[in-house]
């Protein structure tokens, strides 16, 4: 029985099951927690800084030496539920040789928070460094945000056109999204929904698909060409649906590259992905 487009449930889970396309997922993890260690080594950084109560609510700041620097803002994946920001500090080298301040942000994980809880954080953080930020050389004027997979959602809802007017007009200044999940309906129907307990109406007003962007925040999405049918499609809608509100949005399928590898992309200043960045942030 089709439960989503073409595809039944077996066939639907398989689409979101990221490791089962990549078979040495593990190699990656690896890789990523050897490259944070040498980067935590390399640079000075400050770890664990609360912006809320909860005890995830906290983040790492790898500090730009230069006051007034831009400062990228990095949600990390893991479905919603899995993940620590420590495994992503090795994003802190893609640019700090441009003096750019590097913040990586935890936030609560389901099942003890809901979608809406989650996505509430990330936002909560977002204003918390926006007051905080000249303590960390960073510009309160120039905020960017990345995310990838889940951590590429929550960046989304963060651009939320009423909720930009009303909290962070002017200072987020462009999103990268990475590999993304932008419509929550399909994933309402995954067995991952055991973990999230998301209603429909949860997954509806939580996709980025359903909202309507700020205007003025440069948009930069990017999937990788070697990722799922419906990954793909995430990305691919989400361009579609915005294309028409953003006033600067490009789009990126990147050959070659997987829902892991499109994150090691990042440090080859040589690549389409880096350049990408270095352009929207105009470094």
């Amino acid at each position: 029985m089709l439960i989503y487009k073409q595809y039944n449930e077996e066939q639907l889970n398989n689409q979101y099951n990221i490791r089962l396309h990549v078979p040495d997922f593990a190699a990656y993890f690896e890789r990523w927690e050897k490259l944070s260690k040498e980067t935590r080594e390399k640079y000075p950084f400050m770890k664990d800084i609360h912006y809320g109560d909860h005890e995830r609510e906290c983040l790492d700041v790898f500090r730009s030496p230069k006051p007034n620097s831009k400062t990228l803002v990095y949600i990390h994946g893991g479905y919603w539920h899995l993940f620590d920001k420590t495994k992503f500090h090795f994003i802190a080298e893609a640019f700090y040789a441009d003096d750019v301040t590097t913040v990586l942000i935890n936030y609560p994980l389901a099942p003890t928070a809901t979608m809406d809880e989650i996505a509430a954080s990330c936002r909560k953080a977002v204003l918390w460094l926006h007051k905080n930020l000249p303590q960390f050389n960073g510009d309160p004027k120039q905020v960017y945000i990345m995310g990838n997979s889940a951590g590429a959602h929550l960046a989304a809802m963060l651009i939320e056109k009423e909720w930009m007017q009303q909290n962070a007009a002017g200072f987020i200044k462009g999103v990268c999204l990475l590999s993304g999940i932008f419509n929550l309906l399909p994933v309402q129907l995954l067995q991952l929904n055991k973990i999230l307990n998301m209603s429909i109406e949860m997954a509806m007003r939580n996709s980025p698909v359903e909202l309507i962007p700020a205007e003025d925040c440069a948009l930069l999405i990017c999937v990788g060409a070697d990722e799922t049918n419906e990954f793909r499609n995430q990305s691919r809608q989400l361009y579609d649906n915005w294309k028409d509100e953003v006033t600067a949005i490009q789009f990126l399928e990147l050959h070659g590259i997987n829902h892991y590898s499109i994150l090691e992309v990042l440090l080859d200043k040589t690549s389409v992905l880096h350049i990408a960045v270095r352009e929207m942030m105009s470094i």
